[in-house]
């Protein structure tokens, strides 16, 4: 498998309020030398959450303790700017399974699925919804169930469907990347040309 399959993820979420958050701001591109996808969490968000002297910025959500999990909840146009799959690395290797937005660039949505990271838009009106259950309790959960389409917000009950494309769904909840949804059908697929 390319990555762990998704179904259902329960789970807290880190809440980072902001819009037009775009992709050099997720891994700046002085980190972008390596080209295989491990070590990128180390720098998500590292101009946002270090200063000048690599020391943590303590007003920076995930240098903050409360907030934890394995769904990051950002604000309008996440991911827009460059094309850079590193975006999408360093969220999966920070340990993020889930990103919830009202937009999404593209691109970055693209990329993110690739990886084994779901992008869940929602409506502008369940994003502050989201946000307003995070205040009240920081260790709110939500609930993101792939096979329904569905996110829900546990503690008030709470849910919105979300669209996802077929075979992109497939492969997150199979947990393949798209060489392994060919391998996957490998059988077939030597079936056939024996027969063409």
């Amino acid at each position: 498998m390319a990555y762990d399959s998704f179904s259902i993820l329960k789970s807290s979420a880190v809440p980072l309020p902001i819009e037009n958050v775009d992709t050099d701001q997720i891994i700046p591109a002085r980190f972008l030398k390596a080209t295989e996808r491990q070590g990128f969490g180390d720098n998500l968000f590292r101009d946002w959450r270090y200063d000048k002297n690599d020391q943590p910025k303590a007003d920076f959500v995930l240098n903050n303790p409360t907030y934890q999990g394995k769904i990051l909840v950002g604000g309008k146009n996440f991911g827009s700017g460059s094309s850079r799959e590193h975006a999408a690395w360093a969220i999966y290797d920070y340990g993020f399974r889930c990103v919830v937005s009202s937009f999404f660039a593209d691109i970055f949505r693209g990329n993110a699925i690739n990886v084994g990271i779901l992008p869940v838009q929602v409506s502008p009106e369940f994003l502050h919804q989201i946000f307003e259950a995070i205040e009240k309790d920081p260790k709110a959960e939500l609930e993101v169930n792939l096979e329904e389409q569905r996110i829900s917000i546990v503690s008030t009950g709470a849910s919105e469907s979300f669209d996802i494309n077929g075979y992109k769904k497939h492969n997150l909840l199979n947990g393949f990347d798209d060489i392994d949804y060919l391998q996957a059908m490998k059988d077939e697929i030597v079936s056939f040309a024996s027969n063409r």
